[in-house]
């Protein structure tokens, strides 16, 4: 057995087919890659790894399989899930995730083949657990699926905790430990027991919180746009492969990226912060809905289309278009009165909570500083916004603009 101190949860033991998975290359690939991508930019402390966080969703799940009662292969299964389940990340996390998504088809959590064909995937076979139904785990199939990738699952527990202690944001602090043990399986679904509504709320109410905060924080907004715009561009201007790229770390990309000309001056900035300014900020009721649905090839052309009227460059306007806002927390269940009720259908809170999602939602649309502007003016008559220069970055006039630059 080995213990190993974590930051969130102290002492961690970590024995059997754990410890050798943890030692796998693929694993310890996961030290390299930050768990809130570019985050770091925004919150200096935000450094925490893919790792960590790997380390605290196994322990939370020790802790959920000891009080489901659920031992032997079964629960060793899900314990190496746990383990496993973030290593399909590309580098940056989440931030490239969609590049990577258009030239392969797979998610994160689509690690079927990483799992079968890796050192991993001995180590699985060696302890007598198929890697496949491993990675059926991941993907949150069959009953104890739901523990590692689900709406009550030990992921989203560790990294609601684990990110606000690393930014010093105080708003994803949730009561882990009690979520774990009220925990119970019926009928193949896993619930929330009797009593357990406010513990099913503040889940809903530290992702709503974290979103804006650290999530989708304008600066990290604009660091991911500027790194998938160079991602895209490294795979066109050189040999590298969708593939290889989503098995890089941080610090490959960020090497590739500097040692390409055609995506050196992305490596400056994001080296140096010295990023894109917001040139549009817009709320989604000021959005033609073709916007919001637009694809990835559409909104190229609208970058093309703006870069022209604005007299810039083409790779100086991003635009970013977030998902429309959901609440999968909200599908939770929980016993109320004996019976097994989804959350959204229990609470009020739910309601207020979607709501307040939509009125956070922004379009955005960045620049150079300097360029921002003429920019900000292009893009409301290319994409037929529906307000005037309220949403353009730097002030005209008292009270009809507000610059947003101290905010950068």
């Amino acid at each position: 057995m080995k213990t190993i101190k974590d930051s969130v949860h102290d002492h961690i033991e970590v024995e059997g087919v754990a410890r050798a998975l943890f030692d796998t290359p693929a694993v310890q690939r996961l030290r390299r890659i930050r768990q809130l991508g570019p985050a770091h930019l925004v919150y200096p402390s935000a450094n925490h790894t893919r790792f960590e966080h790997s380390l605290g969703v196994y322990h939370l799940a020790c802790e959920g399989l000891d009080h489901l009662g659920i031992q032997g292969k079964q629960a060793e299964r899900v314990r190496a899930a746990a383990i496993l389940h973030d290593i399909g990340h590309c580098p940056y996390s989440h931030a490239i995730e969609e590049v990577i998504h258009r030239h392969t088809g797979k998610y994160h959590d689509d690690v079927h083949e990483l799992l079968d064909e890796s050192e991993v995937g001995d180590v699985l076979r060696d302890h007598g657990h198929d890697p496949g139904t491993v990675a059926d785990l991941i993907a949150g199939d069959g009953k104890l699926g739901q523990l590692v990738s689900g709406e009550l699952d030990v992921d989203r527990m560790d990294y609601l905790v684990r990110d606000a202690h690393h930014t010093g944001v105080p708003y994803g602090t949730i009561d882990h430990s009690r979520l774990v043990r009220e925990l119970t399986l019926i009928d193949g679904e896993l619930v929330l027991a009797e009593g357990n509504v406010p513990t099913a709320e503040s889940l809903l109410l530290a992702r709503a919180l974290m979103n804006p905060t650290v999530y989708n924080h304008h600066v990290t907004r604009i660091a991911r746009g500027i790194l998938q715009q160079a991602s895209e561009r490294l795979l066109e201007a050189t040999d590298v492969t969708a593939e290889r790229l989503r098995r890089m770390d941080d610090y490959d990309l960020l090497v590739a990226l500097r040692e390409t000309p055609e995506t050196a001056e992305y490596a400056r900035r994001l080296s140096d912060r010295d990023l894109y300014k917001r040139a549009v900020w817009a709320e989604m009721s000021d959005v033609p809905e073709g916007v919001i649905d637009a694809d990835y090839e559409t909104l190229r052309d609208y970058e093309a289309d703006i870069a022209a009227e604005a007299d810039v460059e083409p790779g100086e306007v991003i635009i970013e278009v977030l998902d429309r806002p959901s609440m999968t927390e909200s599908e939770s269940r929980v016993i109320v009165n004996g019976e097994i009720r989804r959350l959204d259908q229990q609470s009020a809170l739910v309601a207020a909570l979607q709501h307040v999602q939509r009125e956070q939602w922004r379009l955005g649309v960045y620049a150079p500083d300097g360029h921002t502007d003429a920019v900000g003016h292009a893009a409301e008559r290319v994409l037929g916004l529906e307000t005037e220069g309220a949403l353009v970055s730097e002030v005209r006039t008292a009270g009809q603009r507000t610059t947003l630059d101290e905010f950068e």
